[in-house]
């Protein structure tokens, strides 16, 4: 059967849908594609309550948390309502403890990052009141409506297995009693009474089908239970028994198997079916602080045995509780499930552990062993996974929780010294989530651990790196002279050029770029002669070019956009990670939540080891799409989740306590090199209008400069676009390329994006180029679109689900629209007028909006365009009497002195040096 690309998806605002495209995460068979189309074609709360009323087996992984979040509700559902109820009742909805664990429990899929405690409140009330719907239309009773999608379904209460405490009897320390539930009238409150009234209640050949209702859950769990089978088959059941410790931990142990059938169980509140009260083999790591710092820092820890509520057991509790005959055993007045073999084979491994690790257990395998990461390398001797989560407990120490508590709630830790350095050297403000990041970043650079800084696009990571560059170089606690890496992509230079000299300009700043010929002087710098620089800026490609990188310990080695390194086996990825450092950082604004397979690498480059070897790590990944329902899969996404937490900072534009601290509008240029074709042709067309001014006069003058001034936009936007032939690569357009870096992670972020430009023969190309990324096509409006097809396409757009990008001729697309649903707005090529510029951004930011709005200026560095950028940036007498109005033609009264030198070519910058 052919395989097809869908998924269920969570949008940014919190919905759950089918998405099917090129992009999706997971294959789907056809026929379990079909069958989700037609759950979901109505709505969502409809598809996602049948996929917890329907049976379905080996789901992919993207549909099995929503498979069992429904689920989770039809069963609350089921044990909620009574049998003679003729309205559904407010089903109380889990605890927000309950909710987040099925969160931290969550196996990958697309929008992950979105799902949060309210999200799944929200949800619950959606799904409570499509059921409610669902039985008015259909006219049916719960039970009726149920069974009618899937027969194994019951109202739970009509038949309670009770299990109490009976503490007059050592030897049958439990009683149990099966009733069933009765309602006089539909006043009156249902109560329960003994099974064996119902043999009496329904006796009588007209009866029969009564009873046999009732008894179903039983009949069915007596099916698979083989305890459940005697009671019946003896008629214990129907009578009140007295049971021995083996009695009660035998029916115990056959709670989720009970309920599954439909049977209310209640139960000692000392007893979780789920994580039942054990002793376990307690492993205590890190009270002290190390003088060393560092993955391999060695920890001190303990080995003991103790209850879950932490109370230790002495050696006389020990040895009477391997001495005991019993799986259930009472200690400290409490009882706990025992299992001698594993908990004695737990005790051994762990001293055998201590024994070998007399000076202690190093920080790596600390933080693992603490995630429940017990099979992520390839090292002997290892105790089995499932032992070690049921039998052994890893609890941090004072020193060790204090840091992890910091590392995960960096706000928490303000410190003074921090502030003053920032406020002297800094030369703008940081929010308070900016300057939460930066302690973080502080932390694990005097830990000497590395970490990866994985904020939404907008949020300001840049910033925040140089800010903590800052500290390491002027506070007085950093021991080192600054010696600071930053690989970026070639586009992304002039970026981090100018952000360091607008925020951090104490800074000095080397740029190591062999992309023009003449850059002979960086191929071969010494240790030495870079002194007199702080930050060293180069690029992905360059790594393995420049060979003397290598041989430098560098102080600190920043990854900018790092999803560049997630496939460990390219040149590139290779060539970073024999750089030398003492700390490592990596950014990306790439969810990381749901692709797995890239975390390795990452976390290979920031803290080697961390994630065992490659080898054992994919093994695990590949069980995705084939064993995503294992619970040996789910334990390996949560360990995993847990391991990696504290060294990954992660901010969401979404997050309510972000959002409060968000303009709604933020604009940042994106500055652009040229391709050695753009420079080519631009410095052509430089030449070619130098000579031609000194013959052209008035009228044919200003015609003139008119067509080069177009002419120098369309060669930056592209020279297809000025040549008037030939394709439209990627690769021959630094616009292009940029275009692609930003548009991939609003992609990934599920994001809608507004594209302006003022040439209507770019936007095929545009539309096509976007396709490719998006995986969908998108909206284009020009001054050939009619009319009447205006609104139908903001109508579309408007759409949660709608297309996820539209591209706009600046002139008839910058005035009359309403397309709040974009949170980015791209300026492509620049008209050269704020307000105009303006007037086209309020698009997106206008009332409605409920994100804010993040403004990319295209500009292209070393051309016209970065020095109009800075004219307008700077609001310099000429830009106002340059730009201000509604026209361009002041640009045609320059001197031809003044107007070469605003349209020359500095070439170094055009190519990213």
């Amino acid at each position: 059967m052919s395989q097809l690309k869908a998924e269920l998806a969570l949008s940014p605002e919190g919905h759950v849908y089918l998405n099917e495209n090129a992009h999706a995460l997971e294959s789907l068979p056809e026929l379990v594609l079909i069958t989700m189309r037609f759950l979901f074609c109505r709505d969502t709360a409809y598809g996602l309550l049948q996929l917890g009323i329907l049976d379905f087996t080996l789901l992919p992984a993207s549909f099995l948390f929503w498979h069992r979040f429904a689920r989770t509700f039809v069963t609350h559902v089921c044990r909620s309502v009574g049998v003679a109820q003729q309205e559904l009742p407010h089903i109380a909805t889990p605890t927000h403890d309950e909710l987040q664990e099925m969160i931290d429990r969550a196996l990958p899929f697309n929008g992950i990052e979105y799902l949060n405690v309210n999200t799944l409140e929200t949800l619950w009330n959606e799904l409570l009141e499509v059921l409610r719907r669902e039985l008015r239309t259909s006219r049916m009773g719960l039970q009726a409506y149920l069974q009618l999608f899937n027969s194994s379904w019951n109202l739970v209460g009509r038949v309670c297995f009770h299990l109490a405490e009976n503490k007059k009897d050592e030897r049958k320390p439990f009683a149990f009693l099966a009733t069933y539930t009765t309602q006089l009238s539909l006043d009156a409150k249902a109560q329960h009474l003994p099974l064996k009234r119902a043999l009496e209640e329904y006796a009588g050949e007209n009866n029969h089908q009564a009873l046999l209702a009732l008894l179903m859950p039983v009949q069915r769990a007596a099916e698979t239970s083989a305890f459940i089978k005697s009671l019946l088959d003896d008629g214990s059941l129907f009578q009140p028994q007295l049971w021995t410790i083996r009695q009660g931990h035998s029916f115990l142990k056959e709670i989720p198997v009970m309920e599954a059938s439909g049977i209310l169980v209640r139960v000692p509140n000392w007893w979780n079916a789920q994580k039942p009260p054990r002793p376990r083999v307690t492993v205590r790591v890190g009270d002290r602080p190390s003088s060393v710092v560092g993955l391999s820092t060695l920890l001190d820890f303990d080995v003991q045995i103790a209850l879950d509520n932490g109370t230790e057991l002495t050696a006389e509790e020990w040895r009477e509780l391997m001495h005991s005959q019993d799986n259930l055993v009472k200690i400290k007045e409490t009882w706990v499930e025992v299992d001698r073999e594993k908990l004695s084979a737990m005790l051994s491994h762990w001293e055998k552990i201590k024994q070998g690790a007399r000076n202690g257990l190093s920080m790596r395998e600390s933080m693992r062993l603490l995630s429940g990461s017990f099979a992520l390398d390839d090292e002997q001797d290892k105790a089995p996974a499932e032992s070690c989560v049921e039998w052994s407990h890893m609890v941090a120490g004072e020193w060790l929780k204090s840091v992890l508590a910091q590392l995960r709630s960096p706000q928490n830790c303000s410190e003074q010294s921090l502030e003053r350095v920032l406020q002297k050297h800094l030369k703008g403000t940081l929010r308070p989530y900016q300057m939460s990041g930066v302690q973080w970043l502080w932390l694990l650079y005097r830990l000497k651990l590395g970490g990866c800084l994985a904020d939404d696009m907008g949020l300001g990571k840049t910033i925040q790196v140089l800010s903590f560059l800052l500290l390491v170089k002027y506070h007085p606690d950093s021991k080192h002279s600054s010696k600071f890496l930053l690989i970026v992509p070639a586009s992304l230079i002039g970026n981090w050029q100018a952000e360091a000299r607008r925020f951090a300009p104490d800074l000095r700043v080397l740029v190591a770029h062999t992309a023009a010929n003449s850059a002979e002087e960086f191929k071969n710098l010494s240790d030495d002669a870079l002194t007199q620089f702080d930050i060293v800026i180069t690029t992905y490609g360059n790594i393995y070019r420049l060979t003397w990188l290598k041989e430098i310990t560098w102080n600190v080695v920043v990854l900018d956009e790092a999803q560049h390194i997630k496939n460990p086996s390219t040149k590139q990825s290779r060539a970073v990670k024999e750089l030398k450092s003492e700390v490592r950082f990596t950014l990306t604004g790439t969810p990381i939540e749901n692709r797995l397979g890239d975390l390795w690498s990452l976390f290979d480059f920031t803290s080697p080891g961390l994630l065992g070897s490659s080898k054992v790590f994919s093994n695990y990944v590949k069980q995705a799409g084939r064993e995503s329902h294992s619970a040996n899969y789910s334990r390996f996404v949560t360990s995993l989740r847990g391991l990696t937490q504290p060294y990954i900072l992660r901010r969401l534009k979404s997050d309510k306590s972000i959002i409060a601290d968000l303009p709604d509008k933020t604009e940042v240029q994106s500055f652009c090199a040229l391709s050695k074709e753009q420079i080519k042709l631009y410095q052509q067309s430089v030449d070619e209008l130098s000579q031609l001014l000194e013959k052209a006069e008035g009228i044919q003058r200003q015609g003139l400069v008119l067509s080069y001034l177009a002419r120098f936009k369309q060669i930056c936007n592209h020279p297809a676009q000025w040549l008037g032939y030939g394709e439209y690569a990627k690769e021959a357009s630094g616009k292009f390329i940029r275009l692609e870096e930003i548009c991939e992670e609003i992609a990934a972020k599920q994001e809608k994006v507004l594209l302006f430009t003022q040439f209507k023969e770019v936007i095929p190309a545009l539309a096509a180029h976007l396709t490719t990324i998006f995986g969908r096509e998108g909206l284009v409006l020009h001054g050939g679109t009619s009319i009447k097809q205006r609104p139908k396409l903001v109508d579309s757009f408007q759409q949660e689900q709608g297309p996820p990008f539209f591209i706009l001729s600046l002139k008839a697309g910058g005035t009359g629209l309403n397309l709040t649903r974009a949170s980015h707005v791209i300026h492509f090529d620049r008209w050269w007028n704020p307000a105009v510029e303006n007037q086209a951004t309020d698009r997106a930011y206008r009332i409605g909006q409920k994100h804010p709005v993040l403004v990319h200026k295209f500009v292209c560095r070393g051309t016209i365009e970065e020095r109009i950028d800075e004219m307008i940036s700077s609001k310099q007498n000429l830009s106002k009497e340059i730009l201000e109005g509604d026209r361009e033609v002041p640009l045609t009264e320059l001197s031809n002195e003044q107007l070469l030198d605003l349209i020359s070519l500095d070439i170094k910058k055009a190519m990213g040096e």
